[in-house]
């Protein structure tokens, strides 16, 4: 009889969503205006007009935002992202769909090249995952840029 010793053991994973907050009240997000007045509201004050920060917003089916989650936090000029946290989350909250957004401490919403291809990847992996990107904003705490709006997304 062979004994596997715990350096063997394998960690179990888990899938479950649990959710504190009542559907009735859960904001609906129709337009990017919905979007921005969301993300104001849930995006740290303190950092907005400091370093940028990358964000997504969880929906369902029916537009309902499940949540708000803040992916990385970088520097006064850019913010790195790793997509696999984002669609980790995602699928954490059973999400169907996601907005991404993130801040221009400088004040201007007008996207990079960065931004583009960020933009860009997103939507080519929420293809594959069937978690559409439905729009990526870009805010200060004025202002906001879509580039669902613009035509930029797919």
């Amino acid at each position: 009889m062979t004994i596997l010793s715990p350096s063997f053991a394998a960690a179990e994973v888990e899938l479950i969503y649990r959710s504190q907050v009542d559907v009735a009240d859960r904001p609906i997000i129709n337009t990017s205006a919905d979007a921005f007045k969301v993300l104001l509201n849930a995006w740290d004050k303190n950092k907005i007009e400091f370093v940028e920060q990358f964000s997504i917003l969880l929906l369902n089916d029916a537009n309902h935002c499940l949540g708000y989650s803040c992916i990385h936090t970088g520097g006064i000029s850019k913010c790195p992202v790793d997509f696999r946290i984002a669609f980790a989350t995602a699928l954490k909250a059973n999400a169907t769909s996601i907005i991404i957004a993130h801040n221009h401490p400088s004040g201007e919403v007008i996207p990079s090249a960065s931004d583009l291809y960020v933009t860009q990847t997103f939507v080519d992996v929420g293809d594959i995952m069937t978690i559409p990107v439905k729009d990526h904003l870009i805010i200060t705490p004025a202002k906001f840029y879509s580039l669902a709006d613009q035509g930029v997304l797919r």
